[in-house]
């Protein structure tokens, strides 16, 4: 029997998340099922579970995924000495995240699924430790970030790095929100945003 190389099966490995994820997507992750799947990537039964044990292996790998490439995006822009201002920061990686970046979703896709993975922390305690993990990097790769401000000499430093960080991390999470909600939250609407208030002078006290 011919081998398979390691090629073909990280290629199918890649065919069965991309498809599963479009399924969550789009019908949920509790409205869809195994056999969903399978017609979505037109595989046999057989096929997909050589590589998952079922749906909740599944969830558990797309969420890995969705998160690894959030916390990459934002890692490559703390790398930049200084790094870009919030509102180019964010609006950036929101860009790449929402051209099919991960597992091939469009924006409103892409966003459905963090949000559904949020949910699904509730009741999944694997999916809630990877969700841990995940977050508990982002706040490192964020509070690096601030730092990387402060040296340039453009953020304050009387204010804990890590508030700040949680902070930014809030905002994009309230962008994913409102995307998957409502759908008209393009990643221009952030940066004007947060450009607006960057520029907000306040009053002197006294």
């Amino acid at each position: 029997m011919a081998r398979v190389s390691q090629e073909h099966l990280d290629a199918r490995r890649r065919q069965i998340i991309d498809g599963a994820a479009r399924c969550f997507a789009r019908d949920g992750f509790h409205g869809t099922s195994m056999q969903g799947v399978l017609k979505e990537v037109g595989l046999s039964a057989g096929a997909v579970y050589r590589y998952f044990s079922g749906k909740e292996e599944l969830i558990e790998a797309i969420a890995d995924e969705a998160f690894t490439s959030i916390r990459r995006a934002f890692r490559e822009a703390a790398d930049t000495t200084p790094p870009p201002a919030p509102d180019v920061l964010l609006g950036r990686v929101l860009r790449g995240l929402f051209s099919g970046e991960v597992c091939g979703l469009d924006g409103r896709q892409f966003a459905s699924l963090i949000v559904q993975v949020w949910s699904e922390t509730m009741r999944n305690e694997s999916l809630a430790a990877t969700f841990d993990d995940g977050y508990g990097a982002m706040r490192v790769v964020w509070t690096d970030v601030v730092e990387g401000y402060r040296k340039a000499g453009v953020m304050r430093a009387d204010v804990p790095a890590d508030h700040v960080a949680r902070t930014m991390m809030a905002v994009a999470q309230g962008f994913f929100a409102q995307m998957a909600l409502f759908g008209d939250a393009e990643p221009e609407v952030l940066e004007n945003g947060l450009r607006g208030l960057m520029a907000m002078q306040l009053p002197s006290a006294g």
